[in-house]
């Protein structure tokens, strides 16, 4: 199984895994040197695509999971026609310089991943967004869409969570990632796997086999780096405890907020926050300055054509209680030690500057450089 995302965290091969671990080193550069050798004209994200569709082949990979790099319809992902399952999560405004300002447009371009006959699951959407995916679904003649809210539906029950799906089946699992939101993508993921599953088996597909028992499995294996993700670090300048989130637009920030507040160990916490200069950090920042009593800005080190960072001086003019660090090495020292030893230093904002922070609290110092991407 192969499983292709993106942004990377800390370095490039975090983008490809398959069968569960990343892409070895030599079949990364093997395959980045023939992409650029052979196709210099294209996109940094089309090159990245293309290296983890040719290890895919290189492996015998029977089924991939294709996580979008920005909308959909003309996403580089898209190219793909033998899709089995066609999964939308959420849908809000973020990228509006590209996708469009509006949920419809947005919606829109979201809804460019669906096919003729093919299952659609979705996550919460709001009104506009659903009726969306609906017109689009009948106008292409996809598969009747199982929505998280209509036709599938979860209880949570202390650390089990109950999926019930319409055509009667229902998984009980523990999902291993925390928060309100991850047990509504924890529903989406039961959901297109079950329908992936129904897929398979009417197409006979050889070599694929998925039982009740690895659905539940996987749920409980299942690790996101850099989402609500806690670090301890033992001893050293930067000892303590970290949460890491990589919430890096209104929705996001919303939803790791919530989850925030559910976990008693996080009293009084300190932020370290960082994010790029087309997100809508000032929202952001009037949504997270009340919960923190210190509250730290920096820059992550970003190296990408047309991406740009705010500069901390501009992320205080929201926030004038706030302190700015040159660095974010600078910005951990200051936070831990406004924190102290028992408290806890939350990093939030930008997935570059979660990848960043985790690079240097986990002593990773080979990938501790500028990140690059979309």
């Amino acid at each position: 199984m192969g499983i292709y995302t993106s942004p990377h965290l800390e370095r490039f091969h975090d983008r490809i895994r398959i069968n569960g671990s990343t892409i070895d080193d030599d079949a990364a550069n093997r395959w980045l040197t023939y992409v650029l050798d052979h196709h210099a004209d294209l996109t940094f994200f089309e090159v990245t695509t293309l290296v983890s569709f040719l290890a895919f082949r290189e492996a015998g990979v029977r089924v991939a999971v294709l996580e979008t790099g920005l909308g959909g319809r003309l996403d580089a992902t898209n190219v793909v026609r033998r899709t089995r399952v066609a999964a939308i999560t959420t849908i809000g405004l973020d990228h509006t310089e590209i996708l469009g300002d509006t949920v419809t447009a947005i919606a829109r371009e979201k809804a460019g991943i669906l096919r003729a006959d093919i299952p659609v699951v979705t996550g919460r959407l709001d009104a506009e967004a659903d009726a969306v995916v609906l017109a689009s679904t009948a106008a292409i003649g996809a598969k009747s869409p199982w929505r998280l809210g209509h036709e599938v539906s979860h209880a949570r029950r202390g650390d089990r969570l109950t999926v019930a799906l319409p055509d009667g089946t229902s998984f009980d699992v523990a999902p291993r990632l925390r928060g309100a939101h991850q047990d509504d993508n924890a529903a989406v993921a039961v959901a297109a796997v079950w329908r992936l599953r129904r897929e398979c088996d009417s197409a006979a597909m050889t070599g694929v086999a998925i039982d009740n028992d690895s659905i539940a499995r996987g749920m409980s294996a299942v690790e996101w780096p850099g989402r609500l993700e806690t670090i301890e670090v033992r001893e050293g300048p930067f000892g303590g405890r970290y949460l890491l989130d990589g919430a890096h637009n209104e929705d996001g920030v919303r939803a790791m907020a919530a989850a925030i507040r559910t976990m008693p160990e996080f009293v009084s916490p300190v932020l370290v926050f960082g994010a790029m200069a087309d997100k809508s950090w000032p929202a952001m920042i009037h949504l997270l300055a009340p919960m923190f009593r210190c509250r730290v800005y920096v820059a992550p080190r970003v190296r990408s054509h047309g991406r740009a960072v705010v500069p901390p001086a501009e992320l205080r003019t929201v926030d004038a209680q706030g302190l700015c660090a040159s660095t974010v090495s600078e910005a951990i020292r200051v936070a831990r030690g406004v924190a102290g030893v028992e408290g806890v230093v939350v990093v939030a904002g930008s997935l570059y500057l979660v990848g960043e922070v985790r690079a240097l609290l986990l002593g990773h110092q080979e990938y501790c450089h500028a990140h690059v991407g979309l």
